[in-house]
């Protein structure tokens, strides 16, 4: 019996490693499509295409898959018409969440989302009620074999707002307007970026202290990415390790 039950184990956690991993090649799929509709199948003269492409081959996404979604998203038969919402509400503990989603059925993917946040006692708001909190960057990440002093001088006078070192990267941040004009000199600069995307920084971080309200966030959180649905999702909650440490037991 023990054998049977640790290969039903392995398969199931299989099953959610691969849900997992078809949920993300459909929003990498989408982007494609939505891309290519709104700029062109050409990479070369679509910087959000160009984008889309490095960052789902990053993640795994196969070639074909890659040129299907494109040749969708250029007309090429049958094309779903997906339009990009955003959703902002409140979690437990009064955090801030945005989330960007892409959907061909809004009041499918409002329903969702709307009993998830009351699901895990949070509550969906507004257009707008929240996403003041957050600054819209451009984020071009490089890893530390790049040389730090270079990289700040000529992201400086790419007009970037700040160059920041972490432990394992260097971030570039940018306005929304300078993030291609950003990541395309840079690039001439013969700097070879690790991902660049457009994301939202919180100004300000709320600080969870007990263990139910930081459950509550992150199973909200992981309901929300799960979603086909949504593409994104930002937050502005802040949670201690050991905190972390205690719900992982």
């Amino acid at each position: 019996m023990s054998g049977h039950s640790k290969w039903s184990t392995i398969k199931h956690k299989k099953a959610k490693v691969d849900s997992q991993r078809a949920v993300v090649f459909q929003k990498y799929s989408r982007e494609l499509i939505v891309s290519a509709r709104l700029g062109g199948p050409d990479p070369a003269g679509n910087f959000r295409l160009r984008t889309a492409i490095e960052k789902a081959k990053a993640a795994g996404l196969p070639n074909d898959n890659i040129k299907r979604a494109i040749e969708k998203g250029a007309g090429a038969g049958a094309s779903e018409n997906y339009e990009e919402l955003i959703y902002e509400g409140y979690g437990a503990g009064g955090a801030a969440i945005v989330v960007e989603a892409m959907t061909d059925n809004r009041n499918r993917t409002a329903g969702d989302i709307r009993s998830f946040f009351t699901k895990y006692n949070g509550s969906l708001g507004a257009t707008g009620c929240v996403g003041w909190m957050f600054d819209q960057r451009g984020l071009i990440t490089f890893d530390q074999s790049t040389d730090f002093d270079k990289l700040f001088e000529a992201a400086i006078n790419l007009d970037a707002l700040d160059v920041i070192e972490e432990e394992d990267s260097y971030k570039v941040l940018t306005t929304p307007e300078s993030f291609q004009s950003v990541a395309e000199g840079l690039e001439k600069e013969g700097f070879k970026a690790e991902s660049a995307e457009l994301t939202r920084i919180p100004q300000n971080t709320v600080e969870i202290t007990d263990e139910k309200t930081a459950d509550q966030l992150l199973k909200l959180l992981d309901k929300l990415e799960e979603h086909d649905d949504v593409q994104n999702v930002y937050s502005n909650f802040d949670i201690s390790d050991d905190i972390l440490q205690k719900l992982e037991n």
